[in-house]
Parts: structure tokens; C-alpha cells; sequence
């Protein structure tokens, strides 16, 4: 992650920014705005926030509809708006194999980051 961070390249899906944001705190009782207080220098230049757009919107309405199957492949509506927020040549890190597997699928590079499982 820290290779990823310093490469430049590093963007976030403002769809997925909430979701992390929403689990600092239910998850490890860290409050949002302090979250938010630690993420948001990253946010003016080393992380690119990428807006959710009404054609992204599309596309992961497409993807989610596509791959999810409540057994074999559990993508979160967020999982589908982060591949549906790549452009051409972007690749996309997850620790989650379900997310990189309907990548793959999608033909979106991936980084596979630790923790999957």
C-alpha cells in the first residue's frame, strides 16, 4: 500500500471513501469526523477523490447485476461503483477476491492487497 500511496497514482471512489469513513466507526468506535481529520491530508494531492458520475452509476448497476451471486461471488453495491469508477489502464487494489476475480473477469488490473480472504 505504501508503494501505492507514493506512486502518484493512488484515487479513491468517493462511494467507497463513505463506506471506509461509516466503518471507522461502527466497526473500531473511531468517529467519522476523526477519520475524516487523519484521510483528509492524503485527500489534497496524494489521493485522488473520484466522484461517483450517473454513468458510473450505470455501469455498477450493470457489473452488481452481472457477477453478484449470494454464494459465489458477494460484491457490495460499493464493490461494483469502485470497478464501475476505473478508466482505461486503471487498476484496482482490494484485499477482497471476490472484487478482484469480477476485475479480472471485467478486464481491470488489479492489486491484490493483503487480508483477502
Amino acid at each position: 500500500m505504501r508503494d501505492l500511496l507514493r506512486s502518484g497514482d493512488a484515487a479513491v471512489a468517493t462511494a467507497n471513501l463513505a463506506e471506509a469513513l461509516e466503518g471507522s466507526e461502527r466497526l473500531y468506535r473511531l468517529p467519522v469526523t476523526r477519520a475524516f481529520e487523519h484521510l483528509e491530508p492524503l485527500l489534497e494531492g496524494v489521493i485522488t477523490p473520484v466522484p461517483l458520475t450517473v454513468d458510473a452509476a450505470r455501469r455498477a448497476a450493470e457489473l452488481r447485476a452481472r457477477h453478484y451471486h449470494r454464494t459465489r461471488c458477494r460484491i457490495s453495491l460499493a464493490d461494483a461503483m469502485l470497478l464501475a469508477s476505473t478508466g482505461p489502464g486503471d487498476s484496482v487494489a482490494s484485499a477482497d477476491p471476490d472484487v478482484l476475480a469480477v476485475a479480472e473477469r471485467e478486464g481491470i488490473g488489479t492489486i491484490a492487497l493483503a487480508g483477502g480472504g
